[in-house]
C-alpha cells in the first residue's frame, strides 16, 4: 500500500485488479443496477485521488467498498430525480403538442414560450446558465461538459442538480398557472 500512496501507478493497478470485481458486486447488490460499472470506476478515481490522504495501516478493501457504497447511494437518488424530471418533461411534452404550431395563433404561443424560457435562463448566475447549456442544449455528457468547462465531473453533477432546481422553481409556478389558466 505505501508504493501505491507514493503514487506508483503500477501498484494501484494491482489493487484495481485485485478489488475491481468485489467493488462490482457490492455496487450491483446496494443497487446501481445498469450504472454498476461507472459507479466502480467512479469509485477507483475517487479513492486514487484521495491516497495523499489514506491512513497509513488501514485496510484499503473495507475503504474502498465505504466508497462504492456512497456513489451507488448518490447513483441511485440522481436516478430518482432524473425520472422525475423526465416525467415533468413528458408531462410539458404533452402539452406542447397539444398546441397546433401550423396555426398562428399556436405558433405564437410556442414563441413566447419559448421566450420565456430563455428570459428565465438569462436570470440564472453564469455557471448554471454553463452547465445547462452544456448538458441539455448541446447534450454533452458529463464528462464532455467538465472538458468544456474546465470543472471537475463532480462538480458537474453538484452544478447541474443546483441549475436545474433554481430553473425548476422559476419554471414550475408558471406552467401551474397555464395548467389552471
Amino acid at each position: 500500500m505505501s508504493r501505491t500512496c507514493a503514487g506508483d501507478l503500477g501498484a494501484f493497478a494491482d489493487l484495481v485488479r485485485r478489488h475491481h470485481s468485489a467493488a462490482r458486486r457490492l455496487a450491483l447488490v446496494s443497487g446501481a443496477g445498469n450504472d454498476a460499472e461507472d459507479v466502480v470506476q467512479e469509485a477507483f478515481v475517487r479513492a486514487f485521488a484521495a491516497l495523499p490522504g489514506f491512513r497509513a495501516g488501514a485496510a484499503f478493501r473495507p475503504w474502498l467498498l465505504r466508497i462504492v457504497v456512497n456513489l451507488t447511494r448518490n447513483s441511485y437518488r440522481s436516478r430518482i430525480r432524473r425520472a422525475g424530471l423526465v416525467l415533468r418533461a413528458a408531462e410539458l411534452r404533452e402539452h406542447l403538442d397539444a398546441v397546433d404550431v401550423a396555426d398562428p395563433q399556436g405558433a405564437a404561443l410556442v414563441a413566447e414560450r419559448d421566450r420565456r424560457l430563455w428570459a428565465m435562463l438569462r436570470t440564472l448566475p453564469d455557471k448554471d446558465r454553463q452547465v445547462l447549456g452544456c448538458r441539455y442544449l448541446l447534450d454533452l455528457s458529463e464528462a464532455e461538459t467538465a472538458d468544456v468547462l474546465g470543472w471537475p465531473k463532480g462538480s458537474v453533477k453538484s452544478r447541474t442538480s443546483r441549475a436545474l432546481t433554481r430553473l425548476r422553481a422559476l419554471v414550475e409556478p408558471e406552467l401551474a398557472g397555464e395548467r389552471h389558466g
